[in-house]
């Protein structure tokens, strides 16, 4: 996608052919800011603090960890010491695992003075990969909003409401749930994008609002509590999410408040779509609720907010009143009996066990081990 009419990635290979670029997201959508990461505790860093953040490109950044941490050391313990500092730096999204086992079965059984370079050709292949899956979901995702389209007047646009950023911003490019809107946007097609803002960390208001701007897609921010009257009112004609884990029988955790939006579309009849990367299925379990482990986040992302200034400056301030308790869990689940279909690489799939096993055999055969909640933390 573009900044500014330039080309960008999430994450990169700076000119020195170690050091990883990222944009830093946590200074969107005020400021542009890209930052360099030398060391595996660089990228752990990043990844906790959501420098990086979304399921795809946790996954290709925890990746080139790897790499970095096998160019200051490529032994087996090594490789075990980054694999146990990365996987605990965000435990609800589930292309972190996957993305740490592709790169230890890259070099694992390798000579050390082959593993540096076997680790930083996988962590580019895991990122030209994640790029060539969200295309193929925007391409599978466009019929959906070009047959509503088809279907109104004149100059009308198809309504769109997704929640938090499954964007460009969480992928390597592209986006998950916004690769369709950018493909229809991209052939012609009139739409309108309702962006909730997304609290208590506001990605849908800050990261959202600012790359669909970037690319010209017309965009309204909303409360996060403002879906369901939307619905009601025939002001949205599908919601389109995105997802950091899905169960092998199609349950979606995605962030918070996401369930609230599926019941209030189930309840108007608006189609509820998820854009789905196949890293991002888990086989290994199949209740969301139970088994998915729920991050929990510091207070201080409820009880404070950052902004601009009337006079340019960011500044933090708090919202809560003093010796209030918080509450901040990341994620919820929505039961795959509400989702109307998963929007993969291999097509729009009914969420069930029975669709996604056909879809993706090769890894329903192989699923990976569960996460436990203790062993995430």
């Amino acid at each position: 996608m573009k900044v500014d009419g330039k080309h960008f990635r999430t994450i990169w290979l700076e000119a020195d052919g170690a050091t990883v670029g990222i944009i830093d997201q946590t200074q969107l959508p005020h400021r542009f800011v890209t930052i360099a990461l030398a060391s595996l505790d660089d990228a752990a860093r990043a990844i906790a603090t959501m420098q990086v953040r979304g399921a795809p490109l946790i996954g290709a950044t925890a990746a080139y960890g790897v790499a970095l941490a096998l160019k200051a050391d490529a032994s087996d313990e090594a490789i075990e010491r980054a694999y146990a500092s990365l996987i605990a730096t965000r435990p609800t999204a589930i292309n972190l695992k996957w993305a740490l086992d592709e790169m230890t079965a890259a070099v694992r059984n390798r000579p050390r003075d082959d593993r540096l370079a076997a680790a930083y050709r996988r962590a580019a292949e895991i990122c030209d990969e994640d790029v060539a899956i969200n295309q193929a979901i925007g391409r599978h995702g466009l019929p959906l909003i070009a047959a509503i389209a088809a279907k109104k007047k004149a100059g009308e646009r198809v309504n769109v409401l997704t929640h938090c950023n499954a964007g460009w911003l969480a992928t390597v490019d592209v986006g998950t749930a916004t690769a369709p809107i950018y493909a229809a946007h991209d052939q012609g097609v009139p739409l309108h994008v309702w962006v909730d803002e997304t609290r208590p960390r506001n990605q849908g208001a800050s990261l959202t609002a600012w790359e669909l701007g970037q690319h010209g897609v017309p965009h309204t921010v909303i409360a996060d509590n403002t879906g369901g009257h939307l619905m009601q009112h025939a002001l949205v004609d599908m919601v389109l999410v995105g997802t950091d884990r899905v169960t092998a029988n199609g349950d979606v955790c995605n962030k918070i408040g996401t369930y609230l939006k599926a019941l209030a579309a189930r309840d108007n009849g608006v189609p509820f779509y998820v854009g789905l990367p196949s890293p991002t299925i888990d086989f290994s379990i199949s209740d969301g609720i139970t088994e998915i482990p729920i991050e929990q986040r510091a207070a201080e992302e409820v009880a404070t907010i950052a902004g601009k200034t009337a006079d340019g400056r960011i500044e933090t301030v708090r919202v809560v009143p003093d010796g209030s308790g918080v509450a901040n869990y990341g994620f919820d689940v929505t039961p795959a009996r509400l989702v109307s279909g998963l929007i993969t690489e291999r097509g729009v799939l009914t969420a069930t066990r029975e669709a996604l096993g056909r879809a993706f055999p090769e890894r329903a055969a192989a699923p990976p081990k569960k996460i436990s909640p203790e062993a995430a933390e």
